[in-house]
C-alpha cells in the first residue's frame, strides 16, 4: 500500500522531552501540560492492542480492559488518600465541578438550597453556581484578600441551616494562591456541610489528604499533571460521612451509577501512571520549580521598574508567577515575546477581552489587571530557559515602553 504521509515508527522518539522538539519555551502549564513520555508509553497499547471495553467483561479483552482501569483507579486514590472506590472517572474537571455541585444540589435540595463558593472560583465551578442561582439555589460568593485567600471565618459566618455545599478551589490556576483548605475543611465538618475543592491545579504538584483536609468531593484533571487531555476524576467521600449524588449524565450505569458512558481507557492509564510519577516526584519537583521561579522573578523585578506581583509572595504554587507590567498591554506583550507561550489572564477566558475577574477580586487595578502576565513553569523547564524567558520579557518590556511617549522610568535606589 503507498504510504501518503503516516508518520513511520522512527518519527516517534518518546524519550525526547517536548520542550528539545519544539521552537518555543513553554511555559504556560496551568493552562495544560505536554504528556510526559513514560505516560504516553503506559497507553499506547490500549489504543491498538488491549483495547477491551471494560465493561464488557464476558471475554478476555474487556477483563483486561477492567483490570488497567481498577490499577489506574488505584493510583489516583493513593495520591489523594481515598480509597479506590471512592474515584469516579469523568472526561475532566469541569464535569468533575458540575457533577459534585449540580449532584448535591439535586440529590440534597430537600435538606437545603445553599452554596458557598468564592470569587476566584474556575468558571467551572462559578458558572454551576450561578446556573442553580438561575433555577432557585441561594448562593454566596465570598470576596478574598489581596492575596486572593478566602478568610475560613467568612465561611464559618456564611453558613445557615440551609447550607448543604461549600466549594472554594484548593490552588488558583491564575496567581497560584493556595487556599486554607484544611481550616476550611475542617469548619465544614464541625457544621455538618460538605466541602467541594476544584484540585486541579493542585493534584500532583503538591501533598493532598483527603482525610486530613476534611474533603468530601474532589475534583481534578489529568492534563494538567502531564497526563493525557480528555479525562479526569471526581473523589466522592462513601463514609463518615457518605455523599450522594445525582448523576448528570444518564445511561448504561457506569462508574457506579454516577458517570455514564464508556469508559476512556487510554486515558484513564495514562492519569495513573501521571499520578504515579507525580508521587515519586512532587517534592523535589517543587523545589526546582521554586528555584527556577524565584530565578526569572528576581531578574524581572531587578532589571525593570514598575513590575508587580499579583498575589502572595509565598504561599502559592511553585510553578506560579503572575506579574503586571505598567503601562504594557498584556496582548501586546505575549505578541512581541518571541517563541515563548505564556499566557495573559486564564486560558479558559483569555478569548475575552476583559481583565481578568480574578484579578479584579484581589483589588489589582483595571490597567495593571491589563497588564498582567501568567507564568506557568513545568516539569521539562530549564534554568537556560528562564534565563532565555527573562530576556525576551525585558526586551520586549522597554521597547513597548519606548513606544508609548506618557512612559517615564521611574530611578531606582540603591
Amino acid at each position: 500500500m503507498e504510504n501518503r504521509g503516516l508518520p513511520k515508527d522512527s518519527d516517534f522518539d518518546l524519550m525526547s522531552e517536548p520542550s528539545q522538539r519544539s521552537h518555543y519555551i513553554y511555559m504556560d502549564h496551568h493552562a495544560t501540560t505536554p504528556v510526559d513520555p513514560r505516560v504516553l508509553r503506559e497507553m499506547l497499547p490500549y489504543f491498538t492492542e488491549r483495547y477491551g471495553n471494560p465493561a464488557g467483561r464476558n471475554h478476555a479483552f474487556g477483563l483486561e480492559a477492567e483490570e488497567a482501569v481498577e490499577a489506574a483507579r488505584g493510583r489516583l486514590a493513593h495520591l489523594i488518600g481515598a480509597r479506590t472506590k471512592e474515584i469516579i472517572f469523568t472526561s475532566g474537571a469541569t464535569e468533575s465541578d458540575n457533577l459534585a455541585i449540580r449532584g448535591v444540589a439535586s440529590f440534597y435540595e430537600g435538606k437545603g438550597d445553599h452554596i458557598i463558593t468564592s470569587a476566584v472560583e474556575h468558571k467551572a465551578v462559578l458558572d454551576t453556581c450561578k446556573e442553580l442561582e438561575r433555577k432557585g439555589a441561594r448562593i454566596t460568593i465570598l470576596p478574598v484578600d489581596r492575596d486572593g485567600l478566602v478568610d475560613p471565618e467568612q465561611v464559618r459566618n456564611a453558613i445557615t441551616d440551609r447550607t448543604i455545599l461549600i466549594s472554594i478551589i484548593f490552588a488558583n490556576n491564575e496567581i497560584g494562591t493556595i487556599q486554607l483548605v484544611e481550616k476550611i475543611g475542617r469548619i465544614a465538618a464541625e457544621k455538618e456541610v460538605f466541602f467541594h475543592t476544584d484540585a486541579t491545579q493542585a493534584v500532583g504538584k503538591i501533598p493532598v489528604d483527603v482525610d486530613f483536609m476534611h474533603m468530601d468531593l474532589l475534583s481534578f484533571s489529568a492534563h494538567k499533571m502531564y497526563g493525557p487531555k480528555g479525562v479526569g476524576a471526581l473523589f466522592v467521600r462513601a463514609r463518615n460521612p457518605r455523599v450522594r449524588l445525582h448523576p448528570i449524565l444518564y445511561g448504561g450505569g457506569h462508574e457506579r451509577g454516577l458517570r455514564s458512558g464508556t469508559l476512556n481507557v487510554p486515558g484513564i492509564v495514562g492519569f495513573g501512571m501521571a499520578c504515579l510519577i507525580a508521587e515519586e516526584v512532587m517534592e523535589e519537583e517543587g523545589e526546582r520549580l521554586l528555584h527556577l521561579r524565584t530565578r526569572l522573578r528576581n531578574t524581572l523585578f531587578r532589571e525593570l521598574d514598575q513590575v508587580y506581583l499579583n498575589g502572595p509572595w509565598t504561599g502559592r504554587l511553585q510553578g506560579n508567577l503572575n506579574l503586571s507590567f505598567a503601562q504594557v498591554a498584556g496582548e501586546s506583550l505575549l505578541t512581541g515575546l518571541r517563541g515563548i507561550a505564556v499566557s495573559s489572564g486564564s486560558a479558559c477566558t483569555s478569548a475575552i477581552p476583559e481583565p481578568s475577574y480574578v484579578l479584579q477580586a484581589i483589588g489589582v487595578p483595571e490597567d495593571l489587571a491589563r497588564s498582567s502576565i501568567r507564568f506557568g513553569l513545568g516539569r521539562f523547564n530549564t534554568r537556560e530557559e528562564v534565563d532565555i524567558v527573562a530576556d525576551e520579557v525585558i526586551r520586549a518590556v522597554r521597547s513597548l515602553r519606548e513606544m508609548s511617549s506618557p512612559y517615564e522610568p521611574v530611578t531606582k535606589t540603591a
